[in-house]
């Protein structure tokens, strides 16, 4: 063997690879057009979106601001054995209600540290 045919074997090889990787990549492109096509199509379908005028507008008395309030646990009476059981009807909507002491609690220079750190804290 010379080496003109080493060449053309070598040559008809990267061919056929050459052309499986170009229908390859046309198989993938045209697999994105339609999914593009699709979506188009999809959306199309779709309600249209609102108009500026249609969009949502702030109360008459402006925005809504955020309540800030002290909580407690709103515990579940103890009934004694020899009294009735607690009635669904008879438990609150939530598990806390607003605390009768509405100062938020500070911390006091000399207490402890973190929570639950055990540090002498900030002296």
């Amino acid at each position: 063997m010379n080496t003109a045919t080493l060449v053309q074997l070598a040559a008809d090889t990267h061919q056929w690879a050459v052309a499986a990787a170009f229908i390859g990549g046309i198989i993938v492109a045209g697999g994105l057009v339609w999914a593009v096509r699709a979506g188009m199509r999809y959306m199309d379908q779709e309600s249209p979106r609102p108009q500026p005028d249609e969009q949502p507008k702030l109360p008459d008395g402006g925005a809504v601001r955020e309540m800030r309030e002290m909580r407690e646990p709103d515990e579940i009476p103890l009934t004694p054995r020899s009294g009735s059981r607690l009635m669904p009807y008879e438990l609150h909507h939530a598990s806390t209600r607003t605390g009768k002491d509405q100062k938020r609690k500070r911390w006091l220079p000399g207490s402890s540290g973190a929570f639950g750190s055990g540090g002498p804290g900030h002296v």
